[in-house]
């Protein structure tokens, strides 16, 4: 309906342009459904944004945009409120169109092709893999596969990637770890990693032989010295004592990690279409040959021995070191090459889904990007808060380094998969969000996702009950105040769904969802379905299933399930 407004609105200004009104005419006519029914179904601004060209006041011009429109079947009355707000009161049989519609489309209803076709690359969670995913990563990964699953709903090719970190020094510091579990020391360092997963990969260790990795070690901190050196010269230890065996330790941990990630990922349902190596930016000598030619194009200079990047030119805060005094390539360095491989495959739009930590990492990444000749505005980053995590009340404390952390896939035993994913979406992905365990798992109207699963089981409890025969419809009776509101609701989730995926806010989506149940539920207490009048029940029927459809529609883009009982 909102098109075939816009349709009569151009027409009418088009003839206020004609009659020398207006200047010009507009093809950009917002029209948003009204929020209170006694404004009407929809409401346009229209002619405050077009006052000042008419040199009139907004009400004066809204005056005559309604005096220009023409008659339509589907306009019952057209209203001028507050200082020019132009409100429409659609025909019943307009607004019950939708009911039809959503039948017919069923899982279809409300895609569109408005992405027409274009390719998005979309790098989510890309955790280190130095240990299982815990819960702070969780709500990066239902975030950047719910908004995977919304902007293919209008139209684009999406491909989800993860960067697997599988190079550097954190690895090492992993493969250390894992070598001294294995061989059974009890002076392990504060800096190495400390979690019982460790123990589990330690086990896996077979044909290598148990050295003594100490010897010559500058102390750690516990001990008055400084932990990251004692670290670094452990794993120095590790690598000269172990030689080949090294590498045996170093990929059966890594892979190891990086195979339950990826299980503890399938299973909540967020796919990949790519899992990209870090390392094999080092491999193939892209990260050296993308650092070569910002040499050459005068980005890079020479300071203290290290290679600095000149971000400060593209509007960074200060330069950035990409290769450090003694021969390494910096995170940044592979993150420079990473990115340029990115813009190299030829997407259309390319979007990073961070850390909150990462903020001051995008003003860096831009800088890359523009200076190895491509349009940094292709590339979208969108932030992502921590997850505090609450029991009984109380913050869990979690520290990955310390092992002391609930994973992800606690969490999905605990609370289940659909409330995992619903409840990490219920806010903007930029705001902290407290999940409250106990919420969760409990079965009450306070609990959302419950609430709206509970709407979809009612009705299909509903539907079984009810008889085959489907004869006579008239669904112009569907006229008191909870079935105006339902039909209100399901003319509103085409919008609610393209507003979600263009601005990447899958809580918009959420809330609308328990909104829809919530009319719903009032519906369902203070009405009869299965009444005597065949005609009022099958269209009652009609209605119900229309809402049970979008309900369905909905929680399948947000990950979740429609259960038919509970």
């Amino acid at each position: 309906m909102k098109e075939q407004l816009q349709e009569l609105l151009k027409h009418s200004l088009d003839l206020l342009v004609a009659d020398g009104v207006l200047p010009a005419s507009t093809d950009v006519i917002r029209i948003d459904h009204s929020k209170d029914k006694s404004q009407g179904d929809f409401a346009t601004n229209i002619a405050m944004v077009l006052s000042k060209q008419a040199r009139c006041s907004p009400k004066v011009l809204a005056e005559k945009i309604v005096a220009k429109i023409e008659n339509s079947e589907h306009v019952k009355q057209v209203q001028i409120a507050g200082p020019g707000f132009i409100n429409f009161f659609m025909s019943q049989d307009s607004n019950t169109k939708v009911v039809e519609q959503i039948l017919d489309q069923t899982n279809n209803f409300g895609l569109s092709k408005f992405g027409d076709g274009q390719k998005v690359l979309l790098e989510f969670v890309s955790a280190n893999p130095t240990g299982p995913l815990h819960v702070g990563h969780g709500r990066g990964a239902a975030y950047g596969a719910t908004v995977s699953n919304l902007l293919q709903a209008i139209g684009f090719k999406v491909d989800n990637e993860y960067y697997v970190n599988d190079a550097g020094r954190q690895m090492d510091i992993l493969a250390t770890s894992v070598y001294l579990r294995y061989i059974e020391t009890d002076k392990f360092p504060d800096n190495g990693y400390k979690g019982d997963y460790i123990f589990d990969i330690a086990k896996k260790i077979s044909d290598v032989e148990k050295l003594d990795i100490f010897s010559g070690v500058y102390a750690d901190e516990k001990d008055g010295g400084d932990k990251e050196k004692h670290i670094d010269d452990l794993i120095a230890n590790c690598k000269k004592a172990l030689d080949s065996d090294y590498k045996k330790v170093f990929d059966l941990s890594i892979n190891n990690i990086l195979s339950g990630i990826k299980d503890d990922l399938a299973e909540f349902g967020v796919d990949y279409q790519q899992w990209f190596s870090e390392q094999s930016l080092v491999d193939s000598g892209l990260s050296q040959t993308t650092v070569k030619s910002l040499q050459e194009s005068g980005n890079i200079y020479e300071k203290d021995g290290a290679l600095w990047f000149k971000t400060t030119d593209f509007g960074d805060e200060k330069d950035r070191v990409v290769v450090r005094d003694n021969g390494v390539h910096t995170y940044f360095a592979s993150d420079i090459a990473y990115h340029l491989e990115k813009f190299e495959r030829g997407y259309d739009k390319i979007i990073n889904i961070w850390g909150a930590d990462h903020h001051g990492y995008i003003a860096r990444v831009k800088a890359s990007v523009t200076a190895l000749g491509h349009k940094a505005d292709k590339l979208e980053i969108l932030l992502v808060q921590f997850a505090n995590l609450y029991r009984g009340g109380e913050k869990v404390a979690m520290s990955t380094r310390s092992g002391s952390f609930v994973t992800l896939e606690e969490l999905r035993n605990e609370v289940g998969n659909d409330a995992a994913r619903f409840f990490y979406i219920l806010r903007k992905s930029e705001q902290h969000m407290d999940f409250d365990l106990d919420l969760a798992k409990s079965k009450t109207n306070e609990n959302p996702v419950f609430y709206i699963q509970y709407a979809y089981a009612r009705i299909c409890s509903v539907i079984k009950q009810a008889s085959d025969n489907t004869a006579g419809v008239d669904l112009s009776l569907l006229d008191n105040d909870n079935e105006a509101l339902l039909i209100k609701e399901l003319n509103r989730y085409k919008d609610v769904l393209h507003a979600s995926a263009i601005n990447y806010e899958p809580h918009v989506l959420a809330y609308y969802l328990r909104e829809l149940a919530g009319v719903f539920h009032s519906y369902y207490n203070s009405s009869e379905f299965l009444v005597e009048d065949i005609k009022l029940r099958n269209s009652r029927l009609m209605l119900i299933t229309a809402v049970k459809q979008v309900i369905a529609n909905g929680l399948n883009l947000l990950g979740v399930s429609a259960p038919e009982s509970m």
